[in-house]
């Protein structure tokens, strides 16, 4: 017999929600998730092969359950003084943004952000029971420090998320901004710097602002720079003591052993693995000159995607372009469509493509 979740005792809160989920569909080119299209290199690939068929060998066992290896190489990856006892991780950084909500957040908080941004934040919040409060952004989706400092301040949040850069629009977010919310708020300011590969090199990470912030937090991922989606990884640096805080909500043994295994072999190579982040800006910033010149408006992005304006009927183009075997993403944004960059050939295909479109219009 079937039922439905009106027929379930579900919570009141989380009646007439849906499940969060991208539009996923069998196509040559698939640009709609940000994900790293970039295969793991095989001699990568090889060797963190051979450091799971290690853990195998006492999978009987329960893993590591503070993962202290894999929090001093995050450690040593990261750099900026930072040591294992600053570090945190967890399968994927959306489970880390949950340890987050379940030891700062919880019914009667708030956790804030500044619309639009990561769809999942307000679902994070809600599915631990917090309210979400969205703040505004510019018209072209920046921040200023007093802009952003005055709607924390009247907010008053026990969470505030700052995605930097920005998605699903791959806006830069200013250190000025955080240091500002920061002084502005009495909760735990979390930077999610889940693309921040992607930026340029000669730009600060909100990594050189957790001295003395203790309720600074900056959160990043394995999933984009290191082409690790599948594996899902993610990591967080903080004070100690947030860091304590987090342990106390996070389901024992929580990392399994074969993800620590993966995790780790993947960031003995880190630099193979980053050396993919530069082909991809570099198709980034050809798709971003190429949109300009079919009379499109794309935003910057200091990501691996771009948010692109000027597009007459979003729907329309993103059936036309699927049709043709290029899925891309309506992120709801008027006016607009969201590309991931791929590789060269793919990027190739989507602008091909998405000429063509425009040369039938």
């Amino acid at each position: 017999m079937s039922a439905s979740l009106e027929d379930l005792p579900l919570r009141d809160d989380l009646r007439g929600k849906i499940p969060y989920g991208a539009p996923q569909a069998s196509v040559p080119i698939a640009l709609n998730v940000n994900e790293n299209t970039h295969p793991v290199p095989q001699e990568v690939a090889d060797d963190i092969l051979d450091g799971i068929a290690v853990a195998l060998r006492e999978i009987n066992r329960y893993p590591d359950r503070e993962f202290d290896t894999l929090r001093e190489a995050f450690a040593d990856y990261l750099g900026h003084g930072l040591t294992a006892q600053n570090m945190w991780a967890a399968n994927g950084s959306n489970e880390v943004l949950q340890h987050i909500m379940q030891a700062f957040g919880g019914p009667g908080r708030t956790v804030f952000g500044f619309g639009p941004t990561y769809s999942m934040y307000p679902l994070l919040a809600a599915g631990t029971g917090a309210g979400w409060v969205a703040g505004e952004r510019g018209h072209d989706f920046t921040l200023t420090p007093e802009f952003a400092a005055e709607q924390v301040a009247e907010a008053d949040p026990d969470i505030i998320l700052l995605c930097s850069p920005n998605n699903p629009t791959g806006t830069p977010l200013p250190i000025d901004v955080i240091e500002a919310v920061y002084e502005a708020s009495r909760g735990v300011v979390v930077v999610d710097e889940a693309y921040w590969e992607f930026a340029p090199h000669d730009q600060r990470s909100a990594l050189t602002l957790l001295h003395d912030r203790p309720r600074l937090a900056v959160s990043r991922t394995m999933s984009k720079a290191f082409a690790f989606a599948g594996a899902r990884v993610g990591y967080l640096a903080a004070n100690p003591a947030f860091i304590d805080a987090l342990r106390l909500v996070r389901l024992p043994y929580h990392l399994s052993s074969l993800t620590q295994a993966a995790a780790l072999g993947a960031l003995r190579h880190a630099d193979t693995m980053l050396a993919m982040v530069d082909d991809i800006v570099a198709q980034r910033d050809r798709m971003g000159a190429t949109l300009s010149a079919l009379g499109y408006e794309p935003y910057e992005s200091w990501t691996n995607f771009i948010l692109f304006g000027g597009v007459n009927d979003p729907a329309a183009t993103w059936r036309a372009l699927f049709e043709r075997g290029v899925l891309v993403r309506d992120v709801g944004l008027p006016g607009t469509l969201r590309v991931s960059a791929g590789t060269e050939d793919e990027t190739t295909a989507f602008l091909d493509q998405l000429a063509s479109i425009d040369s039938q219009a």
